[in-house]
């Protein structure tokens, strides 16, 4: 009980509860605090974005460079693809979905929040896209001229972002999310949409079972084996990835599940793949955000992105989630710079993102998991069809 009540997840309901009943009986003073409040906290969370893009994106390149072959690459490859191919899956839906649900954007009758009572602009280092660019370029040539030193550097500065994520972000969010949602609340226009809220999760849920069978058969078709063999085993880990909502928690239980479908899948694969796809693969968790961004912009902002506009946010999110931060919602918190500036999301819609994001997260971190497992048959059909002969490689997570 303890352990639910301190969770991520409980505290953002909890957050969300209490700014929805304040936001009801609210007057325009406490409005006055609650805005400016919420100012600033999400001044402080756009000034971290920049941080988070760099700390986690460019580490990641280096480390993945640094022990580079043919198996990594394809490794990779089959982990971008799945997770564009997931988001792109999720924009057809939600194209073809949304528009379809009863999501009112303008309700008569609003009340019009005051103003800020004080502006405490904090700019961030640098934009998004140039964090993006910097992170990939320093990744990228750190690799290249081996640069022992600022790889070290990268790895420190990746350590001290995700203390700044876990001990400042983090704890912020459900104090920022409550004021959002008491912001909304007095405004009336959250009671209006919770049903949607709840469709929507539902929907997505659906839709990782989609995607995960069509993972499962590609797999099983490019081996030329039976995915019932590996996914059957995969139960225990759909079901600590639930109640962890972390991939890296999860791994223990995910490499016994995969070792028990040993064949079809190969030792040597399984030692190699579960690791690193529990870091780089998040299909499902790509998956929800996108179909999530996209009914967060049809409830606040009248309309769904344009499909450019969505196309480019989908080849950038698999990027961005291959660097994601091993935290609760590290996906979405890895990509607010893609929801503030490719979609251009003001404050309230990082708050829904951010909120209905984490309350299903647990179900996106499973389906993460369960997937890897399908990647892990095309590791093992790709050495089959290249006489890559089997060895025993050393991944200390076993």
């Amino acid at each position: 009980m303890k352990k639910i009540v301190g969770s991520l997840p409980f505290k953002l309901l909890l957050g969300v509860i209490i700014g929805i009943l304040v936001g009801q009986v609210a007057n325009e003073s406490v409005m006055n605090v609650v805005v400016t409040i919420k100012y600033i906290l999400n001044e402080l969370i756009l000034f971290c974005v920049p941080l988070i893009i760099i700390g986690f994106i460019a580490p990641s390149i280096t480390r993945l460079g640094n022990n580079a072959s043919r198996m990594l690459g394809v490794a990779i490859l089959a982990a971008y693809v799945s997770s564009v191919g997931a988001a792109l899956f999720s924009m057809a839906a939600g194209y073809t979905i949304i528009p379809h649900l009863s999501i009112v954007s303008e309700v008569e009758g609003l009340k019009e929040l005051p103003g800020v009572v004080f502006q405490l602009d904090i700019p961030e280092i640098m934009s998004v896209m140039s964090a993006l660019v910097f992170s990939l370029l320093v990744g990228l040539a750190a690799t290249w001229t081996k640069a022992k030193v600022i790889t070290d550097v990268l790895e420190e500065f990746q350590n001290i972002v995700l203390a700044i994520v876990t001990r400042v972000v983090i704890p912020i969010l459900p104090i920022f999310i409550a004021f959002t949602f008491c912001a909304l609340s007095y405004e009336g226009t959250i009671t209006k949409q919770l049903p949607v809220f709840i469709q929507v999760v539902l929907i997505v849920m659906v839709g990782h079972y989609i995607w995960l069978t069509l993972l499962y058969l590609i797999g099983g078709a490019y081996s030329g084996s039976n995915p019932m063999d590996v996914i059957k085993n995969y139960g225990p880990a759909y079901i600590t990835a639930v109640g962890t909502m972390s991939s890296a928690a999860t791994l223990a239980v995910a490499l016994r599940c995969a070792k028990k479908s040993e064949p079809p899948l190969r030792a040597d694969m399984v030692d190699f793949g579960i690791p690193l796809f529990a870091n780089i693969h998040l299909c499902g968790s790509v998956l929800t955000e996108v179909f999530f961004v996209m009914t967060v912009s049809k409830i606040l902002y009248g309309s769904l992105p344009g499909l450019g506009t969505m196309i480019l946010f989908c080849a950038l999110l698999g990027v961005f989630a291959i660097g994601a931060p091993g935290v609760p919602g590290g996906t979405v918190m890895a990509s607010l710079g893609l929801i503030t500036g490719v979609l251009a999301f003001d404050d309230a819609g990082t708050a829904l993102m951010l909120t209905i994001f984490a309350l299903q997260d647990s179900f996106g971190t499973a389906c993460n998991v369960t997937g890897d497992g399908a990647l892990t048959m095309i590791l093992t059909g790709y050495a089959k069809k290249h006489g890559i002969k089997e060895q025993k490689i050393e991944s200390g997570l076993s």
